[in-house]
């Protein structure tokens, strides 16, 4: 079973739309969406683990120019 999680993403201004679309080319990332309120975009991540997933968002999508910050939050079937 795969490990999905959402990521909220503060982006600097001026590169909202760059780094989205930069976002939404990372393998494993399903989708993202811009918001209004204290983060600028949500993006829907997938991975085989928790592992994998942590280098997706740490490795990967932090390092995209204009990503000022990130908070993930891990889905759980309850």
């Amino acid at each position: 079973m795969a490990t999905t999680g959402l990521v909220l993403i503060h982006l600097e201004a001026g590169r909202e739309r760059d780094a989205i679309e930069k976002i939404k080319k990372i393998d494993g990332v399903k989708g993202v969406t811009g918001v209004f309120g204290s983060w600028d975009a949500i993006a829907t991540v997938e991975a085989k683990d928790l592992e994998t997933l942590a280098g997706l968002v740490v490795g990967r999508l932090r390092a995209v120019l204009g990503v000022v910050d990130t908070e993930t939050l891990i889905e759980v079937k309850v």
